[in-house]
């Protein structure tokens, strides 16, 4: 991508980043840290796995009734931030955060791996554990309980997006003089400028 000559809309860019992340080999290429505010103002983060970038945003999914989905709830806005070291690259992005409908959380739900949907349900997500054979006998209970039957979405995991109000793409180079390119939201479309680095 050309810094001097930008796409008009930031998406395309993000998946094409993206897009190199995961040819480049490197673990994990959509992990993304989740920033959020609590409803003190205490500031936490955390990183997640960007499961869908599109026009409509960033889509992730989570436990809601875990401390971030709380955090989301009770403040709606966010910022996630992309870095693949290998390239030299960083992707921050701000927006507001909504809860995607259940038909889109089943549907993802419905393609994650059968472990992997037991342990949401097997999971309390941030609650203190006496051990790890509690989690253990945990998944066992539920893995009996769906035993030769599909595993349903539990009512407290699903899905979120964020929409992009605000996101810069960062290129390093050396002796710190890299690029920097902000796309805010007009009316109009969106606004691009550089900023120093």
């Amino acid at each position: 991508m050309d810094f001097d000559a930008p796409p008009i809309e930031p998406v395309g860019w993000l998946r094409a980043w993206l897009d190199d992340a995961t040819r480049t080999d490197l673990p994990n290429p959509n992990a993304m840290t989740l920033a959020t505010v609590d409803p003190d103002g205490r500031p936490s983060a955390r990183i997640v796995l960007a499961k869908a970038v599109d026009d409509g945003g960033i889509t992730f999914y989570t436990n809601r009734r875990s401390p971030k989905a709380r955090a989301i709830e009770a403040t709606p806005h966010a910022t996630v931030v992309f870095h693949w070291d290998a390239l030299t690259r960083q992707v921050v992005a701000s927006g507001p955060v909504t809860r995607i409908d259940d038909a889109e959380s089943d549907a993802y739900f419905a393609s994650r791996p059968r472990a992997s949907q037991i342990g949401a349900w097997a999971s309390r997500q941030s609650e203190p554990l006496a051990s790890r054979a509690a989690l253990d006998e945990a998944f066992a209970e539920v893995e009996r309980r769906y035993e030769g039957q599909p595993v349903p979405r539990p009512p407290h995991w699903g899905g979120y997006r964020l929409t992009l109000e605000r996101i810069v793409f960062w290129q390093g180079h050396p002796f710190r003089l890299h690029d920097r390119l902000e796309y805010e939201r007009a009316e109009s479309g969106w606004r691009t400028q550089r900023l120093f680095p």
